[in-house]
């Protein structure tokens, strides 16, 4: 084995590191200035409903508990109906005013 060869490989072998060396180093360096003035997206908040939206929702949660509380009376009582008033008193736990009488 020739001792010569073997050095000046390694100092070949050593220089095509240092190259790649410095080749990362500047790579990393160029991803650290580009992160520093990329402005990061914002993360995605809450999404708010307009006035519109908000009534939308609350007339179409209105029909589905009362739909869901017809099936659970059904469920209880059989086909018994159930007045207004009674689903009123449920749900708001006073009488209409136009079921109101004078106290």
């Amino acid at each position: 084995m020739n001792i010569n060869k073997a050095i000046r490989e390694l100092y070949e072998e050593k220089k095509r590191l240092d190259r790649v060396i410095a080749s990362l180093e500047e790579m990393q360096r160029n991803a650290a200035a580009l992160a520093n003035t990329i402005v990061p997206e914002k993360r995605r908040g809450r999404k708010f409903m307009d006035a519109k939206a908000r009534q939308e929702v609350s007339e179409r949660m209105k029909r589905y508990w009362d739909a869901r509380r017809k099936q659970e009376q059904i469920a209880r009582h059989g086909k018994r109906r159930v007045s207004d008033a009674e689903v009123d008193i449920k749900r708001h736990g006073v009488l209409p005013s136009s079921l109101q009488t004078g106290c």
